[in-house]
């Protein structure tokens, strides 16, 4: 089973090749294209009867995973909402911890009524519907958007510095050979180490540390409420002060919930540490786009965005069977917490540093 969950690094190696394909054919076919293979891949495990099968569809479903979720919605939302779009990228990104939420239950009901073939079945039948519901409802062209002026539910007027203009940005070669570029990608790509070394190991720890199963599950419930909230609070905060410095900012959360939660053991200071710690691990799905259209601008943000995402198979890989190594020879998750930190002084201080070229 985990071995399936490694096979997510092709998300990673597939965000170029989406983010090209967006910024080329636009987010309607990309979205409906990607939320197809998903469905695909989950109408395939339905019927599924070999472990080779299982990787396989679980491959499918991560290739499309990239052009499904993230890349397409921060293109929309610079697209029809460029005067608020930290705000809005924060409530658009707010979905998936509310998702999250709502799935669990829903799966778990349905694979105790009907088992769990149907549920993959049922699942994959609702994301075709998804796939059509995109191809009749959404649209990216900027003409689209100046025509919705002024009629009810139309997005707010643009003015002044708050219009983006969809066709500026700088070309992607001149991208990868500014600076900013590579501090960008090396900051996201040592932050992730906090997701796929910490969270994904954050039962354990707290079980270990003293908690119950149920205070630990109730902690990580907790952690996705303060995820939520984070991508709100610091979208909407974005406009303010710019989307690199409230990056900056999250990053700091996450450094000083996850030094409270590494110390704290099993006292009162961990539920302070854990909400602490959603606030910074949350806000980082929101921010992501933002900074690369801050910085480069939006006509190759899907491109770029990709190549930035395109490293984050390293921690996708390394994080959790560093974390396991470390755990089998120490018996504790205390020393990947402190790698982790010391990952992250590394990523404040790229982001830090990054100017706009």
């Amino acid at each position: 089973m985990n071995g399936a969950l490694s096979i997510g690094i092709i998300s990673s190696l597939m965000s170029p090749v989406m983010g090209n394909i967006l910024d080329r054919f636009g987010s309607k076919w990309t979205m409906a294209i990607s939320v197809l293979l998903v469905a695909i891949a989950f109408v395939l495990r339905s019927v599924m009867t070999e472990l080779w099968q299982f990787y396989l569809f679980t491959a499918i479903m991560f290739a499309g995973t990239p052009g499904a979720t993230m890349l397409p919605a921060g293109k929309l939302v610079m697209t029809w909402f460029p005067s608020i779009r930290g705000r809005m990228m924060g409530r658009v990104t707010a979905g998936n911890n509310i998702g999250s939420g709502i799935a669990t239950p829903v799966v778990a009901s349905l694979i105790t009524l009907v088992g769990w073939r149907w549920t993959f079945g049922v699942l994959g039948i609702a994301l075709f519907g998804l796939a059509i519901l995109i191809v009749l409802v959404v649209s990216d062209n900027p003409d689209d958007v100046e025509n919705e002026r002024g009629k009810k539910w139309s997005p707010p007027e643009q003015t002044g510095a708050s219009r983006l203009n969809p066709r500026a940005g700088l070309s992607v070669s001149a991208v990868l050979h500014s600076q900013a570029f590579w501090l960008l990608a090396i900051g996201m790509t040592l932050q992730q180490f906090l997701r796929t070394a910490v969270v994904s190991q954050m039962v354990p720890h707290l079980q270990q540390v003293g908690f119950s199963f149920a205070a630990a599950t109730t902690a990580m419930i907790v952690l996705a409420i303060g995820g939520a909230s984070s991508k709100l609070i610091f979208g909407q905060l974005s406009e303010t002060v710019t989307a690199r410095i409230a990056f900056v900012m999250v990053m700091v959360l996450q450094f000083a919930g996850l030094l409270m939660l590494t110390f704290a053991g099993g006292s009162f200071v961990a539920w302070i540490a854990i909400p602490v710690f959603g606030l910074g691990m949350g806000g980082v799905g929101a921010l992501t786009p933002l900074v690369v259209a801050e910085m480069f601008g939006v006509r190759n943000l899907g491109t770029i965005t990709g190549l930035t995402r395109a490293s984050i198979g390293l921690p996708v890989v390394a994080g959790p069977i560093l974390a396991g190594l470390i755990y089998d020879n120490t018996g504790k998750y205390e020393l990947m917490h402190i790698i982790t930190m010391a990952f992250l002084v590394v990523s404040i201080a790229c982001f830090v540093f990054a100017r706009r070229p």
